[in-house]
């Protein structure tokens, strides 16, 4: 096969000292779809950020298409036909798909090109959209459009551009499974016409399903590359983490106390005030689990937004511990014992301008132990940091890093951290393994369940079907904003018996009964 790229001994120190990269090599064939994993921090987006000119290396080579370049900046990457889609979007929400495809590229007509050709944009984008099969309307505003649609607009956006080496950064971490699925049809369509993909992903099932050959990093070198034919999963994770790594959670049968949190009746609207959820009830007790499963969409975001103060209650009632939460504010309510890990962490789940150490105790620094009179103590506070970063291996050169500089990965084990060092009496986890690597899955996944033998009630939201199965005791199916199912996850239950209930065909099955009756 023809070498397209080549990255040869990369490395790259910060001013700080902070080595991301300690001397990385990578070899891309044309025509391919190459994996790149490794653990959070380990040097992957960093590599990438110098390849398309993000970063300027400290040193080392890199060559495309046979020839030595050096990119200083983007536009440069984009002139040499490489494209990259970030993990988390770069779209203008206010515009529409086609505004967002040709920004900055707009065609244009009249005397100097003075004024923008809208009829040859919009002919332009509906045939890239017809050429690549990533359907999508170039009328409709992006904030209107699901999650997966503006993946596609991302794609669409560096095709349009010329792309031939396409860079992917986490590009399933906020798409649901069938998402993810019609992605990757789209990826193989693109290899098809003689595109190259480097893939990043923590999911060691995708690297399986999708990729020739993958590159393993660890500790900012490069460990391995393997064709993916010739190996598998465990060896995988073996090379990124140096330690075997459980695929399964290891659990005891669940002890259910009393109930911790009540739900009956709950109703509330949408952001655009469309009925979002319809008469929820539900009882999570002490000593449990609870998964919510179903497609992203069908009310789970305004679930949890509707327990932790988030968004109005229309109608119903949310009791903790005998406690009314309708009506309370996010401090209150947050004052109370419950932990959320939100699903966003960039939004609402940390704050990227204050440092890790003010992350860690952002809705507990009135406790005693963190003031020294009127104020904050530091000390204490410096060293509560260090004690969680070793907990939750957050990988930061200190606790004095800004929230906003870290991986994904290790802004989630910040925000999980955080959360659990309350020792809530109820955790509501929602995708609380997006975007982290698969130590960091295992670990969380333990620390989850460890706070359910200790006694706490958890509400666990993910869009990992598997994940729901592996650490639920119950699970309650969610449909159109309604729970259609609560099953008992015995071993006899399958993820096609869940599925069947997450399309609504066993609440049209029960509509039927009921009215043969």
């Amino acid at each position: 096969m023809t070498i397209l790229l080549e990255m040869k001994d990369i490395h790259k120190v910060y001013p700080n000292g902070t080595a991301a990269n300690r001397g990385v090599d990578l070899t891309v064939y044309e025509g391919e779809i190459h994996a790149l994993v490794g653990e959070n921090g380990a040097g992957k987006s960093t590599l990438m950020k110098i390849l398309f000119g993000l970063e300027a290396p400290t040193s080392g080579t890199i060559e495309y298409k046979g020839k030595p370049v050096s990119f200083k900046g983007p536009k440069d990457a984009i002139e040499q036909g490489m494209g990259m889609v970030h993990q988390h979007f770069m779209l203008a929400p206010s515009l529409s798909v086609s505004e967002n495809i040709v920004l900055g590229e707009e065609p244009k007509k009249g005397p100097l090109s003075m004024f923008r050709d809208r009829a040859t944009e919009r002919r332009g984008i509906v045939k890239l959209i017809e050429t690549y099969g990533l359907k999508v309307d170039p009328d409709a505003r992006v904030e209107t459009i699901p999650v997966g649609q503006k993946q596609r607009v991302e794609i669409l956006k560096v095709l349009y551009r010329g792309a031939r080496l396409i860079i992917l950064d986490e590009p399933t971490a906020v798409l649901t499974p069938q998402e993810t699925d019609e992605l990757f049809a789209s990826i193989k369509a693109l290899v098809g016409q003689g595109y190259t993909i480097i893939f990043i992903t923590h999911k060691l099932r995708e690297v399986m399903e999708i990729s020739n050959r993958v590159t393993v990093i660890k500790a900012g070198k490069t460990i391995a590359t393997l064709n993916t034919k010739e190996t598998n999963p465990e060896q995988i994770s073996r090379l990124m983490v140096g330690r075997e790594v459980l695929f399964r959670v290891e659990k005891q049968p669940a002890e259910p106390k009393e109930p911790v949190l009540s739900i009956r009746d709950l109703h509330s609207v949408d952001d655009k005030g469309a009925p979002a959820l319809r008469g929820i009830s539900l009882d999570i007790r002490a000593g449990e689990v609870v998964g919510i499963a179903g497609v992203e969409g069908n009310g789970q975001t305004e679930l949890v937004e509707a327990i932790t103060g988030l968004r109005r209650a229309t109608s119903g009632s949310i009791r903790y511990l005998d406690k009314e939460l309708v009506g309370k504010s996010v401090a209150n309510i947050r004052a109370m014992k419950i932990g959320h890990v939100p699903e966003d962490r960039q939004t609402t789940g940390a704050s990227l301008t204050s440092t890790i150490a003010e992350n860690l105790i952002l809705d507990h620094y009135r406790n005693p132990e963190f003031k020294r009179g009127p104020f904050l103590n530091k000390k204490k506070i410096k060293q509560f940091a260090k004690v969680m970063m070793e907990i939750f291996d957050v990988r930061a050169q200190n606790e004095e890093v800004l929230a906003g500089s870290l991986s994904g990965g290790n802004l989630q084990k910040v925000v999980i951290a955080r959360e659990l060092s309350k020792n809530p009496k109820l955790l509501i986890a929602s995708q609380p393994t997006r975007g982290v690597d698969i130590g960091a899955i295992e670990f969380i996944h333990r620390e989850i369940i460890k706070r359910r033998d200790g006694g706490a009630a958890v509400l666990l939201v993910s869009a990992e079907l598997s994940e729901v199965m592996a650490l639920s005791d119950r699970i309650a199916v969610i449909y159109e904003g309604e729970i259609v199912a609560v099953l008992d996850n015995t071993p006899e239950l399958t993820e096609e018996n869940i599925g069947y209930y997450m399309l609504g065909l066993g609440k049209k099955h029960r509509e039927k009964e009921g009215a043969a009756q």
